[in-house]
């Protein structure tokens, strides 16, 4: 295993019952490459028997939480611990095919991209889980535009590369390509199976979407500011500044030259707060800069905290 093709992640939280089977198909999977492959199931902080289930299979590794951090940060800790040339991600739900993989794979090499993102144009999901996904897919085209038509599903393809300088946070595992796509990688898109859920309880909620809205303008935010925030801070005040220049030389104006009793007008307080708030946005502006500079030249801490890692092979 030390020269390793593919490493398939599979993040797992209370899905005891469908490990079994989905591990099988994944097994069919990686014998159909003729290379070496690994199989990493994330246990997310499961309540049932899902870790228990994990721990008769193989050949498998298992990454267990102490506690639920949830789908993204499971799919950092996947990525981070696999060695594979090529990294494949699918939910553990058993609604994403693992067959596919090896359709976005063959496409991934065949058009020489960075990665592949399924597209489950023909989704088998509740009505309000769809129509919220929807709303979100209006949401990212306005925001970030990152050229997939499903970038919410989890089975997709990568090269090894195009995490060496990302890290998840939050419901970034939805945004994947727009990060990719922001640092210059090429990003594809194929259409893929997807099948109703037979057991188990989706775990997206009303909560998940929220965050996930959050995320789509952080990640705007990181498209087109992250390496200068001063223009966006500094320029929204730089304008509130002339405007409230404007205001007060307008004020002089009526005051002096008109005789006008400017007691009940806004001229004066938009002269002056403007002038106050334009100031500390500039100001917010150059420590947002020099702390975005900090970043780029650190690194940060992970999110989650993993008990320990099994791994059982054949």
């Amino acid at each position: 295993m030390n020269n390793i093709y593919l490493s398939i992640i599979i993040p797992v939280y209370n899905e005891a019952e469908t490990v079994f089977n989905l591990h099988q198909e994944i097994v069919k999977v990686g014998q159909k490459l003729n290379r070496n492959y690994e199989i990493i199931f994330v246990n997310d902080g499961s309540e049932d028997n899902t870790l228990a289930n994990l721990k008769k299979l193989s050949p498998i590794k298992i990454i267990n939480f102490r506690k639920n951090f949830g789908q993204t940060a499971a799919l950092d800790a996947g990525i981070k611990t696999s060695k594979g040339k090529y990294i494949a991600t699918l939910d553990g739900d058993g609604q994403n095919d693992p067959d596919d993989i090896l359709k976005l794979l063959e496409k991934l090499k065949q058009e020489n991209l960075d990665a592949v993102s399924g597209w489950r144009k023909n989704r088998h999901d509740p009505l309000l889980k769809r129509a919220a996904s929807c709303c979100m897919f209006i949401i990212r085209r306005l925001f970030i535009n990152d050229g997939v038509h499903d970038s919410g599903c989890t089975l997709k393809v990568y090269r090894q590369e195009c995490f060496n300088h990302v890290d998840l946070v939050g419901e970034m595992h939805r945004f994947i390509p727009a990060l990719l796509k922001i640092k210059g990688f090429k990003i594809g898109e194929l259409e893929v199976k997807h099948h109703p859920r037979l057991s188990g309880k989706t775990k997206y909620n009303w909560k998940r979407g929220i965050k996930g809205n959050l995320d789509i303008i952080s990640i705007w935010f990181w498209k087109k500011y992250a390496n200068r925030p001063l223009h966006l801070f500094g320029g929204f005040g730089s304008f509130l500044i002339i405007v409230s220049i404007i205001a007060g030389g307008w004020a002089i104006y009526l005051k002096i030259f008109k005789g006008l009793d400017l007691s009940d007008t806004v001229l004066i307080d938009l002269a002056m707060f403007g002038f106050l708030i334009g100031i500390q946005f500039f100001v917010f502006g150059l420590l947002a800069d020099i702390l975005s500079k900090s970043y780029f030249a650190s690194t940060k801490d992970e999110v989650y905290d993993i008990k320990e890692i099994i791994e059982n092979k054949k």
